[in-house]
């Protein structure tokens, strides 16, 4: 069990067990043998894989609700939609990626670590049929863009929570900025969030 994940989750109150540490690591393996030769990660990143990798998409734990279904937009080789789906495992999560390739990764991924209450798009952001309850993403929308697109599709009681590779404290109009991580990284994390208006 990694101890790093297990840290992460216990700083925003939720106990990893595990089987749950068990799949990310499943999860880890496959990012860096199939993931990674197949270009859905950076060729450079398998030691960064525990923490910035799971260890973030994790943390975005710590600040999305109890919804019974969240969207990860962008989602790419899974990040932080696996994560995140190991963790809730009562929540659907919908990954959506534009690429086919990188569809197609997931759903090995989603096969191989049997998650039932996960579902691969191929398609795009604007194509989703109503609005819904929560959006998780990572660096695939600037803040400053992409926020009037994220308020669109989400519920009214919605929420949209965005991570990115920040070196200083992100401020944009229309998101929260919050700190998490200081306790458990040495370095400061930051997730930005935003409701409807």
């Amino acid at each position: 069990m990694k101890q790093l994940w297990v840290d992460i989750c216990s700083s925003y109150g939720v106990d990893l067990t595990e089987h749950q540490a068990a799949l990310l690591g499943t999860y880890r393996d496959w990012l860096a043998d199939e993931a990674m030769v197949a270009g859905g990660i950076g060729p450079r990143e398998e030691e960064r894989l525990d923490e910035r990798h799971i260890g973030d998409s994790l943390f975005f734990g710590a600040k999305l609700p109890d919804v019974a279904e969240v969207w990860d937009l962008g989602s790419g080789v899974g990040l932080p939609g696996i994560p995140l789906a190991v963790l809730r495992p009562e929540t659907e999560f919908v990954l959506l990626d534009r690429a086919g390739r990188r569809a197609d990764l997931m759903k090995r991924a989603v096969r191989i670590l049997d998650l039932e209450n996960v579902q691969v798009l191929q398609g795009e952001i604007a194509h989703i049929p109503e609005p819904v309850p929560a959006i998780v993403s990572r660096a695939t929308l600037p803040p400053d863009v992409g926020g009037k697109a994220l308020s669109a599709l989400l519920q009214p009681d919605g929420i949209a929570i965005v991570g990115g590779s920040w070196r200083e404290r992100p401020i944009y109009e229309d998101w929260e900025t919050h700190d998490v991580g200081s306790e458990v990284l040495d370095h400061p994390v930051w997730l930005l969030i935003m409701r409807p208006r």
